[in-house]
């Protein structure tokens, strides 16, 4: 063992002590900072392993909702801006807008038209946007219906030499990518070496799929689209996927059966980029009501689900909501983070134990280590009851 790291466990036996009591609030914070100080010099990555909570959905506020019909949420990475579409009829004509976070007011501004949806211009204050456009804002995707296609919708790309220059024509991605039937609501990876997208092609296990072509670069042709699988896939309509910010998570919606309502969204999780993903799970009735939830979202920061619905309490027909992702820090279940619940994490250090693998996104990264410590210590002395019961 590395002398860092003994001294770290040796402090924490101190504070914890053979019998797990609690020591003085005072002695108590000051142990903690000196522990999270301590904890940054042994940082490690892994696999997601641990499990979170949503709080209670709510809706964006008077600069996004309207009385008419919001859809397709996109966040910057920096979370600074927020697109969306807006329309008045599902079947279209659809608009992009753009929301500016506003940090003194803790809220969203009131939203700008940017032009027509399937217009690629309309995208040029598009810096970076998970899904929309490669990590570098220089490549983006988008599902267009357009004369000179292969199907009814395809998956178009257009590029510019930097963020500061107009995006080029769209161009559509071909045949290899592209099918003759309908082959929409694409997700770019952050690499920009996975593409993800819902297909009606002929093959699939229910009437709309999930697929992933991948390349080796950015400079390579993409490869013939795999089907994710009767694993993720069902016999239903699986659509509209979206990855978590590390890659590990991967929400969609689903009409297959067993959810809450007309429409649920799903979440499948896979331990490494390299592995498969694992069986979905609905994400429960706290975000998923009777009505429809689709087009889940999440932020950079993995701290909020971001998703459309026609669940009533909107101001119109169809608007965006969010929730909290709130990681589930209350090891032993009595209603306080304290003392107790880091010695648990203690005991668990270095492990895959999903119970106290909470950071640095609230489902873990599959190692415990000093960042499930700095989350944990977020919450010491706070009771947590109410929080935790809102799943």
């Amino acid at each position: 063992m590395y002398a860092y790291q003994a001294a770290f466990i040796v402090g924490i036996t101190n504070i914890c002590g053979k019998d797990r009591t609690m020591r003085s609030k005072s002695d108590h914070r000051i142990a903690v900072v000196w522990l999270v100080a301590t904890a940054w010099a042994f940082l490690a990555v892994g696999v997601a392993q641990a499990d979170f909570i949503f709080g209670e959905p709510e809706m964006l506020g008077p600069g996004v909702d309207s009385a008419r019909i919001e859809l397709w949420p996109r966040l910057s990475t920096d979370g600074l801006s927020f697109y969306f579409i807006r329309t008045d009829d599902y079947q279209g004509p659809h608009e992009l807008w753009m929301s500016a976070w506003v940090p003194e007011d803790n809220s969203w501004d009131t939203a700008t038209y940017l032009g027509p949806w399937d217009d690629v211009s309309s995208y040029q204050s598009m810096l970076s946007v998970p899904g929309v456009t490669t990590a570098d804002g220089i490549e983006m995707f988008l599902p267009l219906k357009r004369v000179g296609g292969c199907g009814g919708v395809d998956i178009w790309t257009a590029t510019r030499p930097t963020v500061d220059d107009p995006w080029g024509a769209a161009v559509n991605l071909g045949s290899v990518v592209n099918s003759s039937t309908s082959d929409t609501m694409p997700w770019i990876s952050a690499d920009g070496l996975e593409l993800y997208f819902s297909s009606d092609r002929l093959g699939g296990y229910g009437s709309q799929d999930l697929y992933v072509t991948t390349r080796e670069s950015v400079h390579d042709p993409w490869s013939e689209p795999t089907n994710l699988g009767p694993a993720v896939n069902s016999e239903a309509w699986d659509t509209r996927a979206s990855l978590s910010p590390d890659g590990l998570l991967l929400f969609f919606d689903s009409h297959r059966p067993g959810g809450y309502g007309h429409l649920d969204m799903y979440v499948a999780r896979r331990a490494t980029h390299s592995d498969p993903w694992e069986q979905p799970v609905n994400v429960g009735p706290v975000v998923n009501a009777t009505s429809a939830e689709e087009l889940p979202l999440v932020s950079p920061d993995g701290s909020t689900l971001f998703f459309d619905s026609d669940r009533l309490g909107g101001l119109g027909p169809h608007g965006i909501w969010c929730a909290p992702i709130i990681p589930i820090v209350d090891f032993n279940g009595d209603e306080i983070v304290d003392c107790v619940d880091i010695c648990i994490m203690i005991d668990c250090w270095g492990t895959d134990d999903a119970l106290c693998d909470i950071g640095p996104m609230p489902w873990g990264d599959g190692i415990v280590d000093a960042q499930d410590l700095i989350v944990l210590a977020e919450y010491l002395t706070t009771d947590v009851n109410d929080v935790n019961d809102a799943g």
